[in-house]
C-alpha cells in the first residue's frame, strides 16, 4: 500500500493545453492515495478555465512568464512570495531548467521532477530518470511523478474527466446565439494545431467532411483559437459560409462546454482533441507528424487516423522533405467511415 506523507502539493503545469488536460491523471491519483491532499498548480493563466472543471484542484496560480522567458529577478520573486505557502511538494510536469527554480527559491522541501536541462537536476531532491519504454504514454508520465520514486504504476490509470456546468453552458449558448436542435447531431471540428502545420490536416478535407455531414441534416460549428482563424476561414469558405465558426470567439471555458455537446468530434492531434476525450465524447482524430501511440486520446469511443509512411512520425513542425503526405495522402473518405462507424456505435 502506497502512502503519502505530503498534504499541501504544489503542481507546475506545462504550456500547452493537451498536457493540461493529461495532467488531470496525475491530481486524480495523488487524491485517490491521499483524498485530503490539497492541490494547487502554477500555470499559464489561459488554463484557469480548464483547471476550474478539475475538481481535484483547490487552487490556482497565474504564472506571470510567457513561453521560453527566463527573467530570474522575477521568478526568484515569485518563489520568496510563495515561502508563506508552506507546500510540502512539488511537482514539476515541464522538464526544463526555468521551471525548477521558482520551487528551489520556494524552499518547499520536497522537489519532484525528471531531471532535464543541466544543471536542474541541483534544483530538484526528488529526481527520477525519465524512461519512455516503461511509460510509453504521456499521461504515464505525468502520473509517475505522483507516486513513490520507483513505484509501479497501478494496473488501471485514471483518466482526464472534466466537468461541465449546465446553467453556464446554457448561458453561453445564450450569448452566441446557438439552438441545440435535438433532431440533428452536432459534429464540432477543431481543424487547428498550435504544434504547427504537419499537425494540421488540409482545410479543403475538413471542408469535404462538413459538407457531406451537413447534406445529412447535422450541424457543425468549428472550434480553435485566435491562431486557427485563418484555417477555419478557409474551411469554412469550402463549404460556403454552412458551419457555424466559433473560432477565436469563444474561451476556453466556453470551447469545453461546447465540447461537451458534441454528437462526434473531428480534430487534428491538439488540446481541443484532449478535451473531448475527458469529457469522453466520440472523436475521429487525424494524426500527422507526431505517433498516435504517445498521446493518444483517453476515452472509449475513438479512432486515431494516421498513414504508414517511412518519413513519419517526423515530430516536425513543418514537412522537412516538403510533400506532406502524412497529411495529404489521408483523403476525407476515411475518416468520413470513422465518423459513421462511431456515430452508430453510440447510438
Amino acid at each position: 500500500m502506497i502512502t503519502f506523507s505530503t498534504k499541501k502539493i504544489l503542481i507546475v503545469g506545462p504550456a500547452w493545453v493537451g498536457d493540461m488536460v493529461m495532467a488531470q491523471s496525475l491530481f486524480k491519483i495523488i487524491k485517490q492515495y491521499d483524498s485530503l491532499a490539497q492541490i494547487e498548480v502554477l500555470a499559464p493563466a489561459w488554463s484557469q478555465g480548464l483547471l476550474e472543471r478539475m475538481p481535484q484542484v483547490s487552487g490556482i496560480l497565474s504564472s506571470p512568464f510567457g513561453h521560453g522567458e527566463l527573467q530570474l529577478n522575477k521568478r526568484y520573486r515569485l518563489g520568496k512570495s510563495l515561502r508563506q505557502k508552506a507546500y510540502d511538494q512539488v511537482i514539476l510536469i515541464p522538464n526544463s531548467l526555468k521551471s525548477a527554480l521558482t520551487p528551489y527559491w520556494a524552499h518547499i522541501p520536497q522537489r519532484t521532477g525528471f531531471y532535464g536541462e543541466w544543471p536542474r537536476s541541483y534544483l530538484l531532491n526528488d529526481g527520477r530518470y525519465l524512461d519512455k519504454k516503461r511509460y510509453p504514454l504521456m499521461f504515464q508520465r505525468f502520473v509517475s511523478l505522483g507516486l513513490p520514486a520507483n513505484a509501479p504504476l497501478p494496473e488501471h490509470l485514471p483518466w482526464p474527466q472534466l466537468i461541465v456546468d449546465p446553467k453556464k453552458r446554457d448561458a453561453a449558448l445564450e450569448k452566441y446565439g446557438l439552438i441545440i436542435n435535438s433532431n440533428q447531431p452536432l459534429m464540432i471540428i477543431a481543424p487547428g494545431a498550435e504544434f504547427g502545420p504537419s499537425k494540421r490536416w488540409p482545410a479543403s478535407y475538413f471542408a469535404e467532411v462538413a459538407k457531406e455531414k451537413i447534406k445529412q441534416n447535422w450541424q457543425v460549428w468549428l472550434l480553435g483559437s485566435t491562431r486557427d482563424q485563418t484555417i477555419s476561414q478557409e474551411l469554412n469558405d469550402f463549404t460556403g459560409g454552412r458551419c457555424q465558426d466559433l473560432t477565436g470567439k469563444t474561451t476556453l471555458a466556453e470551447a469545453i462546454d461546447f465540447l461537451s455537446l458534441a454528437s462526434i468530434v473531428v480534430s487534428n492531434d491538439s488540446g481541443l482533441m484532449h478535451i473531448a476525450a475527458a469529457l469522453q465524447k466520440p472523436i475521429v482524430a487525424i494524426y500527422g507528424s507526431t505517433p498516435a501511440d504517445i498521446t493518444p486520446p483517453l476515452a472509449h469511443h475513438t479512432e486515431s487516423l494516421y498513414l504508414d509512411l517511412s518519413c513519419r512520425p517526423c515530430m516536425q513542425r513543418e514537412c522537412p522533405l516538403g510533400h506532406w503526405r502524412c497529411m495529404r495522402d489521408l483523403k476525407p473518405e476515411k475518416v468520413l467511415a470513422s465518423i459513421d462507424t462511431l456515430y452508430k456505435g453510440n447510438q
